[in-house]
């Protein structure tokens, strides 16, 4: 027999109670079926349904649950806890807007411990984000007080130290800050951390991305904060997330020598241009718009180039990012590193707001369709 759906799998789907499922079927929006005297639903009919109704089913069921403090998406602009992102990166330490993502409280010359350098044995093919998700195992590993849930701040801070710290170093650092101490790593070319500080707060947090998602939900199963962090991280390595700047990046170098013909090869081969368009955004990514004005003191950008060949999309930031990354010859993975580093703020925020809320408030029921008993 076909597979068939129950009322309250039907009701789950489409986002609504049982009683509006039977309503749909007496306005003969759905048909129902008598089997063993329950009412069952054809997958098809309550799919064409929910694709009519825009239902979201039991994704909406749990992500409406999710009330939070932290960024707010609205009208193409992103804001910290009521604070314009862009205007924090151009006034604020990437410290002190972690504490205030943290703690909602407002802060100048935080400070992070200087962290601790961990030994790794990695094959030369690892990359650097490959080196982050090590360094965050092995300070857990090092950690007997990571279960004490209530010391996330602290833990957060001497964290983002360590993994910075286990990056190999490419000059000495010219000072104690975060973006002094990550450029040293990232970059041959003289320090900027001023732009990387700003780079790293337009990306401390974006509301429920799926990263974000994946670290709320280990959170809500009370794993301490570098599990959260892992699980964050385990989603950022997927090619539609994290890894987007790397892909913008080698496309970036191509473009460099031949702009017209890097596009050209893109097209024929039916492959999007990387780095445009967005999920959330509908007209503009203010965080690339605001990197790449930055960028343009440092000189002619090949971002431009492609950016005014693509008139029905805008760039986002994964395209500033490979741009930053190759302005300062950086290694084409590097803005997946510089992204997972500022992003674990905002993963440590959601999972403070995660461990005052019920536990395990994501365990959903999948909508079974596979042949019946």
């Amino acid at each position: 027999m076909e597979s068939m759906l129950t009322t309250n799998q039907a009701a789950r789907r489409l986002g609504v109670k049982p009683a509006t499922v039977y309503a749909y079927v007496s306005r003969g929006l759905l048909t129902s079926k008598k089997v063993n005297r329950h009412s069952m639903f054809e997958v098809a009919d309550v799919e064409a349904l929910a694709q009519r109704t825009g239902a979201r089913g039991a994704v909406a069921a749990v992500t409406d649950r999710i009330r939070t403090r932290i960024s707010l998406l609205e009208n193409d602009r992103l804001h910290y806890r009521g604070r314009s992102a862009v205007q924090l990166s151009a006034t604020k330490r990437f410290e002190d807007v972690a504490h205030w993502l943290w703690t909602e409280i407002d802060s100048t010359g935080m400070q992070f411990p200087e962290g601790q350098e961990i030994w790794m044995a990695l094959p030369e093919s690892a990359t650097l984000t490959d080196r982050v998700r090590v360094a965050v195992a092995l300070a857990s590993a090092g950690d007997p007080l990571r279960f004490d849930l209530s010391r996330a701040v602290t833990t957060a801070k001497a964290l983002i130290a360590d993994v910075v710290e286990s990056l190999p170093l490419q000059q000495r650092p010219m000072g104690t800050d975060i973006a002094d101490r990550l450029w040293a790593r990232l970059s041959p070319e003289p320090p900027e951390p001023d732009l990387l500080n700003t780079t790293l707060i337009l990306l401390a947090d974006h509301d429920l991305a799926i990263s974000t998602m994946a670290a709320r939900v280990a959170a809500s199963a009370r794993a301490h904060p570098y599990a959260v962090v892992s699980a964050g991280l385990g989603a950022l390595e997927g090619q539609k997330h994290g890894t987007a700047s790397t892909l913008a990046h080698r496309f970036l170098l191509q473009a460099e020598t031949d702009p017209m013909g890097a596009i050209a090869e893109h097209l024929r081969a039916e492959r999007p241009i990387p780095g445009f368009g967005h999920y959330v955004y509908q007209q503009r990514d203010p965080r690339a718009d605001h990197l790449l004005t930055v960028l343009r003191a440092h000189g002619d950008l090949v971002a431009d180039k492609v950016i005014a060949t693509q008139q029905r999309s805008f760039p986002n930031v994964d395209l500033a990012l490979a741009q930053f990354g190759v302005t300062f010859k950086m290694a084409p993975d590097a803005g997946e590193a510089i992204f997972a580093i500022a992003r674990i703020v905002g993963w440590i925020a959601h999972a403070m707001e995660e461990y005052a809320e019920p536990g395990l408030r994501f365990r959903t029921l999948g909508v079974y369709t596979g042949d019946r008993p």
